[in-house]
């Protein structure tokens, strides 16, 4: 299924007089259009029934960031176009993706799965077109599957991992608990952890595969304290991205303790409790467009957007190369309503950020946590730095 939002539209020469006797000058608006396309998963995170089921996640924030980019561009005669393409799980993406390139599109915010994502990264068609990645968190695409022409917007697992264990190291919790969900997804968490706790010095004390099934007919209240038992830690480490058993931890754990990782305190990109740094203006510029809270793949989608506009803006300038360029260059920084400014990493293209340490309902701080230090840049002791990073951008392509 497509789904057209704004069609595109060329260069428009627009007439402006400032009195009935002053002359008439004409300003030419050039306008550079932007795809989204999106991709259904076969299987998707089962959601309670008091959480609303949101259809449009990424959209609403692309939608904002062409706003914006578009208040601005009022100034520098310039016009930003969105076109989303909304796709089921059985169609071909590839297809769909070399399609777009030969209507002449080069900027491609894609939200679909990372598989799909290493694949299009592949193809000669996405030699000469950049891909902004909203939605993904696999450490590989920062790493054994890096893409020159791939910008990362929100965190990765890693990131992730490091901001939550700089928070736990602060408190000097360094002994853990990890419980580990079923999924893919949960074993590449668990990798960040350990990767983490080596990292900053944490021990863990006892690693366990969550099995409990409602077949068992044993309840929670049953099966969480056995499962919790054994050794002294400090925290609790969920590993539970598909939300299959983590909400269940706290209170239920057979020590006293706080639940930290995919549920508890969790490590994120954007939250609706965030309000510093300007963050409220963001979100109620947001709720005031879609009527809801804005997700990572929202903001992911905004800061894309928001990074072409900045480039063009700079530039002066929609020419690809030039963007480009720019981009990938030492200039290039984006407000991110973060409380500094937000820059690509030259070795992985990965957005460097500061990451939310929350709550459901509570802001609890901001990684990296004071004390880390770097020679560099102290967004750089999150996830993976320069010399431990194995991304090696590829320059062959798939024919």
């Amino acid at each position: 299924m497509l789904l057209t939002l704004l069609d595109t539209t060329p260069a428009l020469a627009v007439k402006t007089n400032r009195k009935d006797d002053a002359p008439t000058h004409t300003v030419t608006i050039h306008s550079l259009s932007l795809v989204l396309i999106r991709q259904e998963e076969l299987t998707s995170k089962a959601l309670p029934f008091f959480d609303p089921v949101i259809t449009d996640n990424g959209i609403k924030g692309a939608e904002l960031g062409i706003q914006d980019n578009n208040t601005t561009g009022q100034f520098t005669h310039q016009s930003f176009i969105l076109k989303v393409i909304s796709l089921p799980p059985e169609a071909d993406t590839q297809e769909s993706f070399k399609n777009l390139v030969s209507q002449g599109f080069q900027h491609f915010l894609l939200e679909i799965p990372p598989e799909k994502f290493v694949e299009i990264s592949k193809l000669k068609e996405a030699n000469d077109v950049l891909l902004y990645d909203i939605a993904n968190r696999d450490d590989r695409l920062r790493a054994a599957d890096c893409a020159i022409n791939t910008l990362h917007l929100i965190p990765n697992r890693r990131m992730r991992s490091d901001a939550i264990a700089q928070y736990l190291s602060k408190k000097r919790w360094n002994k853990w608990f990890v419980a580990i969900g079923p999924s893919k997804d949960d074993a590449l968490y668990a990798e960040a952890i350990r990767q983490s706790a080596k990292k900053f010095g944490a021990k863990i004390i006892e690693e366990r595969l969550w099995h409990y099934a409602a077949e068992n007919r044993r309840t929670p209240e049953a099966e969480i304290p056995l499962f919790t038992q054994d050794g002294d830690y400090d925290v609790m480490f969920v590993v539970d991205e598909e939300g299959i058993f983590g909400e269940l931890m706290a209170y239920r754990t057979w020590l006293p303790r706080p639940i930290v990782g995919t549920q508890g305190l969790m490590a994120t990109a954007w939250h609706k409790t965030h309000e510093a740094w300007g963050g409220l203006q963001l979100q109620n510029r947001f709720k005031a467009l879609s009527g809801r809270w804005m997700t990572e793949e929202d903001y992911g989608a905004w800061l894309a957007i928001r990074s072409i506009g900045e480039a063009a803006s700079r530039t002066q300038s929609l020419d690809f190369v030039e963007i480009k360029s720019y981009l990938f260059g030492p200039e290039f920084s984006l407000a991110g309503f973060k409380g500094v400014p937000l820059s690509f990493r030259s070795w992985d293209h990965q957005l460097r950020q500061p990451i939310l340490l929350v709550a459901d309902r509570s802001w609890i701080a901001a990684a990296p946590i004071e004390g880390f230090l770097h020679p560099k840049n102290e967004l750089d002791t999150l996830g993976f730095d320069e010399p431990e990073s194995t991304c090696h951008f590829r320059e062959n392509r798939t024919p």
